[in-house]
């Protein structure tokens, strides 16, 4: 009994390892880069607050079923199944995961954001453009 417990948790650490969390790209860490040269703050975009994700994941992957909910992040749903199999050891490495990510979703939806309004703001300058040359 005690080896399948320490073969199943061998196995859920490499998943972790090989999967990862929630992290940025390269273009998203240049784009992070730039609109901090602009001044603007990493996480101005609060989707996900990180205290309640790291507090929730005291519950057993309660802080990644969070996470999960209304973002792209569809894997924090294996990561608070895997929270939710190896409780109460998972709030070890659970609470700083969960306050971690929360502020990598929230990096995500600061970049989405002012990409989202850069585009909007570049096709009103071209349709004012179209209409000038008419």
């Amino acid at each position: 009994m005690k080896q399948r417990a320490v073969f199943a948790l061998g196995v859920f650490v490499m998943v972790i390892l090989i999967s990862g969390c929630a992290s940025l790209s390269r273009t998203e860490q240049t784009t992070l880069r730039e609109l901090k040269a602009y001044g603007i703050s990493e996480t101005e975009i609060q989707k996900k607050h990180p205290a309640a994700a790291g507090g929730l994941n005291i519950l057993p992957g309660f802080g990644n079923f969070y996470l999960a909910y209304d973002t792209d992040e569809s894997s924090q749903w294996l990561f608070g199944f895997l929270n939710l199999l190896t409780w109460p050891v998972s709030v070890v490495w659970g609470i700083p995961q969960g306050v971690i990510d929360a502020n990598t979703i929230n990096k995500k939806e600061t970049i989405y954001y002012y990409t989202s309004l850069l585009s909007k703001i570049n096709s009103i300058n071209d349709l004012g453009r179209d209409k000038s040359m008419s």
